[in-house]
């Protein structure tokens, strides 16, 4: 007859139990994971988290399928704690694990986080470091993948989802970050691809590193899957935690207050000459922001991809803003494709998760080009119209400079349902800008003049001086008031004051069908 084990040994037999567990595929694995520049699913989880809060869940689940009878623990480390306070869930693949593969097992212990997430509203982050589906696994890998973009899906608007990429994600792995909210990358150890470069070798012919075709930098820059790319796993994961401090636990919740030292009514004069007066010349409109919102800190998102928008969040007043921001320094400010994309994504985001909008409009239309119509900007220019008319968040406009045409509409115009829309003395707003107007009106004239090149210089003054400034717009309540740029700050946060219990909602659907 079997001895039974005292209380004792059983709690010593767990306790050896979970420390094997935890060193997951071992002493050699772990220091083979760190030879190659990257930390371990739990040294991840504990710069993630607050120190000391991490409760692990679903600790002691074992491979099954092709890996049963394997001594240790799944390719996942899952749990929940907190970030300043606040509750998240997190899933960390591990590397040293079988590949950080997913299986069966690893797919329902992130589900299991996921619904955790959903039922209780908190955000979600997923650290990826996976070689992929466990192919040994066959079908039952790929139930998993299918069932956690399913789940990516219904959680999408419900709570903040955020993917950090610090190893490899590829084939239909790639499909989860996608679907999340943001996207981090880590310089020189991340990667993501559908097919790698031996696929690519084999059916295109060409030669390609994993590097160039899906490293941090290719998608910050190129492909926009990316929305941060940073240098290292501690700056990566404490970029994270400032992100999640300026973001709502779910969409039922207002971002959080956090009480600034900065004057609201702060009066800035540096905003009387940040802006040049001449409307062809560039300036960083990053400069207006860093000025208007509290202590000057401001989170760029997608800062190197579309650099003609600027996109990101702020505070002002203690209140977590979204800005929107036309970017003369590159392409004039000019909307394109990729621009359209990124600025829709991320006005439809802060709409999700009851962020303010404040949009600071310095445009002067359309990318013109066969590579734009060719490729589809009627449709893509039309995904951020739909954006900020579908936002029933408070939306405060600012045109600082120029506003034409086509453009102007989009930039969250009263006509979009814009709750408080300014402008500055400089600004023109207009259906183009004063010089192709001119061109057109006075196409005749200026053709029979003795000096047609100083008639036309004549009547661009005359039409801008008539009709390329704010007060035409002012005049029929297309804007709400024509500010001294100095009080830009004051008046935005007596706004978001203002509109704080704004009520507003969409005729009933079951959703809208944006132009894809």
């Amino acid at each position: 007859m079997t001895e039974q084990l005292t209380a004792q040994q059983k709690l010593d037999q767990l306790l050896e139990m979970k420390t094997t567990f935890a060193q997951g595929g071992g002493p050699k694995r772990i220091e083979a994971q760190h030879a190659r520049g990257k930390l371990t699913a739990r040294e991840r989880i504990d710069l993630l988290l607050d120190p000391g809060s991490f409760d692990e869940i679903d600790a002691l689940v074992r491979p099954r399928g092709s890996a049963a009878g394997t001594v240790g623990p799944e390719a996942v480390v899952t749990g929940w704690g907190k970030v300043e306070g606040r509750p998240v869930y997190v899933f960390s693949y591990d590397f040293t694990v079988l590949g950080g593969s997913l299986s069966e097992a690893v797919a329902e212990k992130i589900l299991k986080m996921m619904d955790l997430a959903m039922m209780t509203g908190a955000p979600i982050v997923g650290i990826q470091d996976s070689g992929g589906a466990r192919i040994q696994d066959g079908p039952e890998s790929l139930r998993g993948f299918g069932e956690i973009f399913a789940m990516n899906t219904l959680a999408s608007g419900v709570v903040p989802q955020i993917s950090v990429i610090l190893g490899p994600c590829a084939g239909g792995a790639v499909y989860s970050p996608a679907i999340t909210d943001f996207v981090f990358m880590t310089e020189g150890t991340s990667q993501m691809f559908i097919t790698g470069p031996d696929v690519v070798r084999s059916v295109t012919g060409e030669e390609v590193t994993q590097e160039e075709l899906g490293g941090a930098d290719v998608h910050a820059v190129k492909s926009g899957v990316a929305h941060f790319a940073l240098a290292g796993e501690e700056e990566t994961l404490a970029e994270v935690r400032r992100l999640l401090s300026f973001l709502p636990s779910n969409n039922a919740d207002d971002p959080p207050y956090r009480s600034a030292g900065d004057d609201p009514a702060r009066a800035e004069e540096d905003l009387l000459t940040i802006v040049p007066a001449e409307p062809n010349r560039p300036y960083d409109v990053r400069e207006v922001v860093y000025r208007i919102v509290d202590d000057g800190d401001f989170l760029e998102v997608h800062d190197r991809y579309a650099p003609n928008i600027v996109v990101g969040l702020g505070r002002m007043g203690g209140r977590t803003v979204g800005f929107v921001c036309n970017q003369p320094m590159h392409l004039a400010g000019a909307l394109d494709i990729n621009a359209s994309r990124k600025a829709a994504r991320f006005v439809r985001f802060c709409d999700c998760f009851n962020i303010p909008l404040v949009t600071l409009v310095d445009v002067p239309g359309y990318l013109p080009g066969t590579s734009q119509e060719y490729n589809g900007i009627i449709t893509h220019g039309a995904k951020l119209l739909f954006a900020y008319s579908e936002a029933t968040v408070p939306k405060i406009a600012v045109v600082l400079r120029k506003a034409y045409g086509g453009a102007y509409l989009v930039m969250s115009s009263k006509h979009l349902r814009g709750d408080m829309n300014y402008a500055w003395p400089t600004a023109e707003v207009a259906v183009m800008g004063p010089d192709g107007a001119a061109n057109i009106v006075y196409r005749e004239e200026i053709a029979q003049a003795e000096n047609p090149e100083a008639r036309r210089k004549e009547l661009i003054d005359e039409y801008r001086e008539k009709f390329a400034n704010p007060y035409i717009p002012a005049g029929r309540g297309f804007l709400d008031d024509v500010i001294d740029p100095r009080e830009t700050r004051a008046k935005i946060v007596a706004a978001l004051e203002m509109l704080q219990n704004k009520a507003d909602r969409n005729p009933p659907k079951k959703h809208g069908n944006i132009p894809l």
